[in-house]
């Protein structure tokens, strides 16, 4: 149960800050009253110095993604607002609500990264009686696929059947497609919205089991005395970036929360894909 946030841009170095501009940022940031089980980013930077350059050491396919997680509250945080101001050409950005009482340690926090891929999952996986998917020893992944997300969780299984369909050869977005079709054949009411990172390209998907929101998490914002918020709160909405001679500059995508004026709406089982090089995106359905 979580807040997501991501972004592609046409290869420019932009900010949260420049993205959203710093009152949205705040309000994302105060999501993390509720969602305050941690949170965390991955961006994709081009640092000024290659760390191998002085001592010789051997380039390294992952210097250009950097990677925060915290158990830490986002508004307890003082790395979330230096890390909003951090340009970069693309970002993922997840705050945390556990679900399933699943622990908070670091493994669990997003986003995940394996292979290249960085990725956040807004959803609890479980089945009509609760049960959530961690606790079941026979569902089908390769554990060694499952270990090397480094995490212990439900998104991380679900990040692990996405890496698998990476495996067999499908393109990012219909690996995630794949994904989410074979989990729902046991775990149909469960939310599948997520977003994925590559060096190329950003996929967020809107695939809510429920589409109304569940009496527990209304509940739950009630007792913080922010309950409107719960209304939309499996909604997914978009943004076109654009530059300041109104030329197309890549997209923003977002779960709810906050200000979105003048932002278009994800369809249920519908999903961006974006490539974080030069821009352009497209939808899809799954």
């Amino acid at each position: 149960m979580c807040r997501l946030l991501g972004y592609a841009t046409a290869g420019a170095d932009l900010s949260l800050n420049d993205i959203l501009g710093a009152k949205n940022v705040e309000d994302f940031r105060e999501l993390s009253e509720i969602h305050n089980d941690g949170w965390g980013v991955a961006q994709l930077t081009n640092p000024g110095e290659a760390p191998y350059v002085r001592d010789g050491g051997a380039p390294s396919p992952e210097t250009g993604v950097k990677i925060y997680k915290s158990t830490v509250a986002a508004r307890f945080d003082h790395a979330f607002r230096a890390l909003a101001s951090e340009p970069a050409r693309g970002a993922i950005w997840h705050l945390r609500l556990a679900s399933s009482n699943l622990p908070l340690i670091i493994e669990n926090q997003h986003p995940f990264y394996a292979n290249g891929l960085s990725f956040i999952h807004n959803g609890d996986i479980s089945d009509a009686n609760g049960r959530n998917i961690v606790t079941n020893r026979s569902y089908p992944v390769d554990h060694s696929v499952f270990l090397s997300t480094g995490g212990r969780s439900d998104s991380a299984i679900f990040f692990a059947v996405i890496l698998e369909y990476v495996g067999f050869g499908f393109p990012l977005d219909e690996a995630v497609a794949q994904a989410v079709r074979e989990l729902r054949q046991s775990y149909p009411k469960s939310s599948y919205n997520c977003i994925i990172q590559s060096e190329d390209q950003m996929v967020a998907l809107c695939a809510a089991g429920r589409e109304k929101t569940s009496p527990r998490i209304v509940e739950i914002y009630d007792e913080y005395g922010r309950g409107e918020q719960a209304a939309d709160y499996r909604v997914m909405r978009y943004r076109t970036l654009t530059d300041r001679d109104g030329k197309q500059n890549g997209v923003v995508v977002s779960s709810s929360g906050y200000d979105q004026e003048g932002w278009q709406e994800l369809e249920n089982d519908q999903m961006i894909v974006a490539s974080n090089r030069n821009g352009t995106f497209r939808l899809r359905s799954i």
